[in-house]
């Protein structure tokens, strides 16, 4: 077993990410994983990430606040317990459009080796 607890968690600092504040909580620098990491991401009014795509599909729920997941297809804004998945490619962007701190879990499996 591999426990982080949450005032423990090490922060990480991806590229494209303005006003959030991103926390590991599984996999990586966070501890042992085979498949998958798990992060916590909390962001400011009006933070997000640019419109970018992974090589692997991403899984995201809304813990708290609202975010808007925007695609090249439109978007869509997420409510607490809300959740999306995007598949690999596909461009997303993550916005907080409010005045209130939104929290977005990620849980993302590792990119298959070449």
């Amino acid at each position: 077993m591999n426990i982080t607890r949450f005032d423990a968690a090490q922060p990480y600092f991806p590229p494209n990410h303005e006003g959030m504040h991103c926390m590991r909580l599984q996999g990586r620098e966070a501890g042992p994983a085979d498949t998958a990491w798990i992060g916590v991401s909390h962001i400011l009014p009006g933070g997000g990430t640019t419109l970018d795509a992974s090589a692997v599909e991403k899984f995201y729920v809304v813990l708290e606040g609202h975010v808007t997941i925007v695609t090249e297809n439109g978007e869509e804004t997420l409510a607490m317990h809300d959740s999306c998945r995007l598949a690999p490619g596909e461009k997303r962007a993550l916005k907080n459009r409010t005045n209130r701190t939104a929290s977005i879990l990620l849980v993302m499996p590792f990119e298959k080796p070449a």
